[in-house]
């Protein structure tokens, strides 16, 4: 029990409830803690000159989010009421959970009434600190809210079954033990707050004081409290109103506030209710059950991470050592090389130089004895040998020609090392997908047929972390012989040209990368049209099983054209097989959310107009055109915010002509926030909600009601929210010039807007509580079709 301790201590003070109010926004709150965050408003904004205006229609009125400051920038906790210039300013403390309180602008008299009964300033109105939804308080005051008796029951229970000494209810700060009860006070005091708060004297004299444990025991044993009315304080609750969700006594209803309403006995509504808060707590007790298990999995997963991480580590340490390795084989070996043209070099000077070194030997012997020679004085013996030696001098002239005094190598080394290829193989060294990509995913809204042409489209699985390279589509021969590759590439969508009219094809893609191929995605079947005439028709949809035999026929033309999707729909099914889905689509079913693929078991006799299909717009939502806070998803068909303020997001398709209808569901919502749904100009402001300037016509709703709103105007307040789940409808006809608003299939109020024109875009406000999905595509209602005919 423990873990619900949470649930049982009030958002203001921290501390476990004491006499709770239920909010209308179905929140607790101490009854002294409301008393405390209670904020006075201008009298312009009181229930009496609002009800005198026409304004509003219930004791408690939201206020409008422009007209209250609910956050404070400087600390996150709740502002005073800054609405007006004439708004007083009131001094505010922070409470223990954050939240600032404020004290009443006059002391309280000294007085023994309860809290519920001491007066109320008027024209107050109190914030929710948990849904930040802000109302006005009526004459009653906090009176007219109903006490959470099964909450002060959950939380005795809680408290009895803890073995801690009981504390005193009445200490400010640290609660001291508590010595005393009241049976009448149903309190638990301390000895300075009994002589502070209970003394013994005057109409107190008469209570009677118990120990503790004692009162613990009377209060276990004594019958507990009857919820009596808010309005008529003397009476019990005895029935119960279905359209006002509460309960009632008899004299409301003799006074007429539920004279038309469904009324219930209150028994039968309690256990009613009693079985479908079971049935709905089995629900949640299967997700927690599996939550659980999810957890074990994930650790698990840690340990798993870990041990592989461990294991992946010491294989990229010995592949990358065994790349150093085989680097410095290969750098003994360049070394080598390197060695050897040194060596190569030495020897051929270290020859020249001994070569040179002769030969100037000889050359120097030969001077110098020429030189002797001169010398001689014997003119008949210098001529004898001067023909001789005059020979040999040029003969030795000529041995040192041109090229003898020349190095015969150079000191460069001639080798260069190219590093380059292994620097950049070393840079583009990483790691390779190890797993084949994910089966692709036939988008069939996207898929279509015209004529004897086929449009295929298809996308990777959204949480597939393994990227493909490209795509393999095949298709067979029209008459159920073997597969055919009739495109190979990156691109997500493939047009077929040249089928043959009134055949049905089957087709399939795989995606591949380098590591492998992946399995072939679901086997979709075609229907091409019956002949070249095929717009003009109106086809049975789907294809009826009676036709679905083939003639036989020579094979189709494979030529490709990518292009853009054909805006239309196919005549496509998914045949039952052990490796096929059965399916027979229509056109709202493939865009239901939720929609569940059965086998059909006899021939469609439904007959769908093609030039209608033709006419439906298919659009996502615009992510260059969105607040920055917008997140997308589901390829732009799901949109969330990241911030608690509302952000706009548009679609991709703006209308000018035509009448265009979408629809939205909310997939989380929390009864919290008011999303908006509607068209607006491109220009259209995206830090606001979508109809607080003159570029938006919108509506916003709650979980109870909704309201129109353009330029800051609302009007026509309608019954009926929105919860988790939830089907918004807008119809967009330019034709006459209107815009009207569904919720779940019904629409909701009047028309909304009237002689709207110009170019409009598709637009939705959010916040980070609510997401909704977009479907397009989708025919006018069938009712609105028929009353435009007869209008």
């Amino acid at each position: 029990m423990e873990e619900m301790e949470e649930e049982l201590k009030c958002p203001v003070c921290g501390s476990f409830y004491r006499e709770p109010i239920i909010l209308p926004c179905s929140h607790n709150l101490c009854q002294a803690c409301a008393r405390n965050i209670l904020v006075q408003t201008p009298e312009s904004e009181s229930p009496q000159s609002r009800r005198a205006s026409g304004s509003g229609v219930s004791d408690y009125d939201y206020l409008d989010l422009d007209k209250m400051s609910l956050y404070s920038e400087a600390d996150s906790g709740y502002g005073s009421y800054g609405g007006f210039a004439s708004a007083p300013t009131t001094p505010c403390q922070k409470s223990p959970n954050g939240v600032r309180v404020f004290p009443p602008a006059m002391p309280p008299p000294a007085t023994h009434l309860s809290p519920a009964l001491a007066p109320v300033p008027r024209n107050s109105c109190i914030t929710c600190p948990q849904c930040h939804r802000s109302l006005i308080l009526d004459d009653r005051g906090l009176r007219g809210f109903p006490k959470n008796r099964v909450l002060e029951g959950v939380i005795d229970r809680y408290q009895q079954s803890k073995a801690a000494a009981l504390k005193c209810q009445l200490c400010e700060k640290a609660p001291k033990e508590a010595t005393v009860m009241c049976e009448q006070c149903d309190v638990f005091y301390c000895d300075p707050c009994r002589l502070r708060c209970h003394p013994p004297r005057g109409p107190l004299a008469k209570h009677r004081l118990v120990p503790p444990a004692q009162g613990r025991v009377s209060r276990r044993l004594s019958p507990r409290k009857v919820s009596t009315c808010t309005d008529h304080e003397l009476e019990n609750h005895s029935m119960y109103c279905v359209q006002c969700k509460m309960p009632v006594c008899y004299q409301c209803l003799e006074e007429g506030k539920h004279s038309s309403h469904e009324v219930k006995a209150l028994g039968a509504m309690w256990k009613l209710h009693k079985s479908q808060l079971s049935q709905a707590l089995n629900g949640l007790s299967d997700r927690a059950k599996e939550a659980k298990e999810f957890l074990v999995q994930l650790r698990n997963m840690v340990q798993q991470i870990q041990e592989n991480s461990v294991e992946f580590e010491a294989c990229l340490v010995a592949q990358c050592d065994a790349l150093i390795d085989a680097l410095n084989r290969r750098k003994a070996q360049l070394l080598a090389r390197v060695n050897k043209e040194h060596e190569h070099k030495l020897k051929v000077v270290r020859d020249q130089i001994s070569h040179c070194t002769v030969k100037l030997r000889q050359t120097t012997g030969l001077m110098e004895y020429c030189l002797e020679v001169i010398k001689e004085n014997d003119p008949s013996g210098f001529l004898q040998i001067s023909d001789a030696l005059i020979r040999r001098v040029h003969l030795t002239e000529d041995q040192w020609g041109k090229g003898t005094l020349t190095p015969r190598m150079t000191t460069d080394f001639d080798l260069s090392l190219d590093n380059s290829p292994l620097l950049q193989s070393i840079h583009q060294l990483d790691f390779v997908q190890m797993k084949v990509p994910a089966t692709p995913i036939l988008q069939l809204e996207e898929c279509c047929t015209h004529n004897n042409s086929a449009t295929l489209s298809w996308k990777q699985p959204p949480l597939s972390t393994v990227p493909a390279e490209g795509y393999i589509l095949e298709l067979d021969d029209g008459n159920g012989g073997q597969f055919r590759e009739v495109y190979v590439g990156k691109e997500t969508m493939c047009t077929v040209d040249g089928l043959h009219f009134n055949s049905t094809y089957n087709a399939r893609i795989k995606a591949f990368n380098k590591t492998g191929v992946s399995q072939y995605s679901k086997t979709l079947v075609l229907q091409t049209s019956e002949d070249t005439d095929s717009e003009e028709q109106t086809l049975p949809f789907p294809v009826p099983s009676e036709r679905l035999p083939l003639r036989r026929m020579s094979p189709f033309s494979s030529t490709l054209n990518l292009q853009p999707s054909f805006p239309g729909r196919s005549y496509f099914d998914f045949r039952s097989s052990p490796h096929q889905l059965s399916l027979h689509s229509s056109l709202q079913s493939l865009n239901a959310p939720g929609c569940n693929f059965e086998p059909q078991s006899a021939p469609y006799t439904q007959l769908v107009d093609i030039k209608k299909l033709l006419a439906v717009a298919w659009f996502a939502f615009d992510p260059g055109s969105a607040h920055s806070d917008i997140i997308f998803s589901n390829d732009n068909l799901t949109v969330t915010c990241s911030s608690y303020d509302d952000r706009v997001v548009l679609g991709k398709t703006g209308f000018s002509k035509g009448v265009h209808y979408w629809e939205l569901t909310v997939d989380r919502y929390d009864n919290h926030p008011d999303p908006a749904f509607g068209v607006a100009r491109i220009d259209v402001m995206k830090d606001v909600m979508l109809g607080k300037d003159d570029k938006a016509w919108a509506m916003y709703v709650d979980n109870n009601r909704s309201w129109f709103m353009h330029n800051n105007s609302h009007t026509n307040r309608t019954e009926g929210g929105i919860t988790k789940g939830a089907t918004i409808g807008v119809l967009l006809d330019l034709n006459r010039k209107t815009l009207t608003f569904f919720i779940n299939d019904e629409q909701q109020g009047p028309i909304a807007f009237e002689n709207v024109e110009g170019m409009f875009f598709p637009a939705v406000s959010l916040n980070r509580n609510v997401q909704v999905t977009l479907h397009t595509g989708l025919p006018v209602p069938d009712f609105y079709s028929s009353r435009a005919s007869i209008a």
